[in-house]
């Protein structure tokens, strides 16, 4: 039993040692952050009303940093996986911070701006599998979004085209789970 409770202990201090570390809760958005962002929804077309692509920018930055305080992230996201799936934590995996940032997004009820849920590394069997939010525009599929991950960084908003997201190859939720 020593023997195994060490190489668990060695894997998660290894784990632990790779991932990002958590962000400081009361750390300001830069609004440069929130002004690229923008930028970026505006671009997914001329449809794109510019006060949702702003009001969308500001709270996919703020939204996730609220949330860090509600999941008491105080560690690197695959520790806090760790702590969630021994009990310790109630939330905090990648697919809690999906499912709430797409529930406050439909809270905005944007016009020209659609939510889809992404899933990565369901093929890949040494990879966890990972959810995130991707907001896209009206009418407009996943492949055409920008990804919204605040999982990766504890808290601290990745975003990236959703073809371009140079960790993760993103597939529809819904595909994947068509498949069953």
């Amino acid at each position: 039993m020593r023997i195994a409770s060490f190489f668990s202990l060695m894997a998660f201090l290894v784990l632990g040692a790779c991932a990002v570390p958590p962000p400081a809760a009361s750390l300001a958005v830069d609004p440069r952050e929130i002004a690229a962002l923008e930028v970026a929804l505006r671009a997914l077309g001329a449809d794109v009303d510019p006060q949702e692509a702003a009001r969308a920018a500001r709270i996919a930055h703020e939204y996730p940093r609220y949330l860090a305080v509600q999941y008491q992230i105080s560690d690197p996201p695959l520790i806090h996986n760790t702590k969630v799936n021994l009990g310790l934590r109630s939330r905090g995996l990648c697919w809690h911070w999906a499912k709430d940032m797409e529930i406050r997004m439909r809270q905005e009820g944007f016009q020209t701006l659609e939510m889809h849920q992404a899933v990565a590394n369901t093929d890949r069997p040494f990879r966890l599998q990972h959810s995130t939010l991707v907001i896209s525009r009206r009418g407009d599929g996943p492949f055409e979004g920008i990804v919204l991950d605040p999982w990766r960084n504890g808290g601290l908003l990745f975003w990236a085209p959703m073809r371009a997201d140079p960790d993760y190859v993103w597939r529809p939720r819904r595909e994947v789970y068509a498949k069953g």
